[in-house]
This record gives C-alpha cells, structure tokens and sequence, in this order.
C-alpha cells in the first residue's frame, strides 16, 4: 500500500505499489516520504474522494495484528506482526564469580 497526497497535499486514497510506479515512471507523481512510502500527485485531480475507514489494532504478547475496514465491512487491509523476544543480558553476578575464586593457590 501506498499512501497518496493531491497537489496540493491533502490525503488521496492509497494504491497499490504497481499504480504507485507507473504515476512515477510517467512523472505523474514524486516521492513525498520513504517511510512510510508516501507519493505526491503532481497534476490535478477531479475530485478529492477518500473513502472513510475503520482501522483496529490488537495488540498481544508476542503478536501485534491490525486491519483496515470500509463502510460495508470488507477488509481493505490485513496484516500481523510477530514481536522479537528481547535478548537476554548476560549473567553479570555469575560470570564474576567464575572469574574471581574458583582457583586454589598452592604454596611450595
């Protein structure tokens, strides 16, 4: 998905990234954003239709998943997102123990 702004900067209703190339490739359109991936419409439009949508978000432990619905009810968007387990810092106490008294001096 690709989001659009109009000429003058209002919010478009998105397209596809193969419409989003072809506007480019035409010169119908620049880049406004890389992140996220926002296009800029470089004529004017007839009209400024957006359509109104309902985004939710559930969010989990160890997933995040959202999804995008029109009037009607129909999935515009779907996505889930697997969360990275954090890493684990290392054992600070028990590596100092390791290091200090596990050697025994022996005197001749």
């Amino acid at each position: 998905m690709v989001y659009v702004r109009t000429q003058d900067g209002k919010p478009f209703m998105p397209c596809s990234f193969a419409i989003a190339r072809l506007f480019l490739k035409q010169g119908k359109a620049k880049v406004k954003r890389r992140t996220p991936f926002t296009i800029q419409l470089l004529y004017k439009t007839d009209t400024a239709y957006t359509q109104p949508v309902m985004l939710g978000v559930d969010t989990g432990s160890s997933k995040v998943g959202s999804a995008a619905v029109d009037h009607k009810g129909d999935v515009l968007y779907m996505s889930q997102i697997e969360i990275r387990t954090p890493c684990r810092e290392p054992k600070i106490e028990g590596n100092r123990q390791e290091k200090k008294g596990n050697f025994v001096m022996l005197h001749k």
